[in-house]
């Protein structure tokens, strides 16, 4: 798919924007400082309403324009000296969970806006909507953005197949690249432990900034790397044992949980690997199951106090639906 072909069209208010959850299998937290990532878009949705009114609201609060970061960055930057915007945000993405609530939100925004004024294509989607992901967190990697806007499975300087596009940065900038989808079932699991983002990226930071911290981040990216090539050549084994790898470095910068941990414990007997995904601190997890035990490892996550959601990648990023004048 040619990126600057599959653009989003001009299209006149009301309009809406959809866009796909994430799930990062390699590389969260050491992306930031210039590591490879691995990361597929999730069939769970996040579907934002834009239509013309009589001031700005998000789901019929009028402060949000000035309270809700997300939003106000999107209007901030996207939507200078615009007409009044009543906004309305549906999701199927639970929130605070390392699932891409966020990006999906500024993605599917961030592409109304941009339709609703000419048009964007791809590229300037993904580094729009990092910008603004990243505008009102104040820290991150365009993984998560660049992921819900091309939909499937993409690397961040990780190597892999067709080049989509490179996202500019104020310390580094990123490569985006295709990789194919082995057609592999997945389960995420919510802990229910909501996370800040913000705050576990810079706690890796500092951790990353001591003695040993260069060795860390190589860590992280031998292993990303090594889980990218399993993935690209089909072996579930070396995937699953590239992600319980990841997993021990994650702990190891201080980003598990015992939530986390007992959903990891709980899975293992129906699971091939595991690991926690997003930013960690609480979040979800991420497994890949043994093959035919999908069922079973569902209703263990469930038991230890889980929210399981069996996910497919979804091969459409973010993309615009017609709005009902009603």
């Amino acid at each position: 798919m040619n990126a600057i072909e599959d653009a989003i069209p001009s299209t006149p208010l009301p309009l809406a924007g959809r866009a796909p959850g994430k799930c990062i299998v390699f590389g969260e937290h050491a992306v930031v400082h210039g590591a490879p990532e691995l990361v597929f878009a999730i069939d769970l949705y996040t579907q934002v309403g834009v239509r013309s009114g009589p001031r700005f609201s998000l789901n019929a609060d009028p402060h949000a324009a000035e309270e809700h970061p997300y939003f106000r960055t999107a209007l901030a930057r996207r939507w200078p000296g615009g007409e009044p915007l009543e906004v309305r945000s549906t999701s199927r993405i639970p929130r605070g969970a390392g699932l891409g609530s966020s990006a999906a939100f500024c993605s599917a925004l961030v592409a109304a806006l941009g339709a609703a004024r000419g048009g964007i294509d791809r590229p300037a989607l993904a580094q729009a909507s990092y910008d603004v992901e990243k505008g009102a967190q104040g820290v991150g990697s365009p993984g998560d953005t660049s992921t819900v806007v091309a939909g499937g499975f993409i690397t961040i300087n990780g190597g892999g197949g067709e080049r989509l596009w490179s996202i500019h940065g104020s310390e580094r900038d990123w490569e985006v690249r295709r990789v194919d989808d082995p057609g592999w079932i997945w389960v995420v699991a919510h802990s229910g432990i909501p996370r800040s983002t913000g705050d576990a990226v810079r706690e890796v930071g500092v951790r990353l900034a001591k003695p040993d911290g260069p060795e860390l981040l190589a860590e992280f990216a031998r292993v990303a790397t090594a889980g990218i090539r399993a993935l690209e050549a089909g072996d579930r084994k070396a995937v699953a044992e590239s992600m319980v790898w990841n997993q021990e470095l994650l702990r190891t910068v201080g980003v598990s949980h015992p939530r986390l941990e007992a959903l990891l414990e709980a899975a293992r007997p129906a699971a091939e690997g595991a690991k926690l995904t997003g930013a960690g601190a609480g979040g979800s997890i991420v497994v890949l199951p043994r093959e035919g035990q999908e069922v079973d490892l569902v209703r263990r996550l469930a038991r230890a106090g889980g929210l399981p959601f069996v996910v497919r990648p979804s091969v459409q990023g973010t993309a615009l639906v017609t709005e009902p004048d009603s």
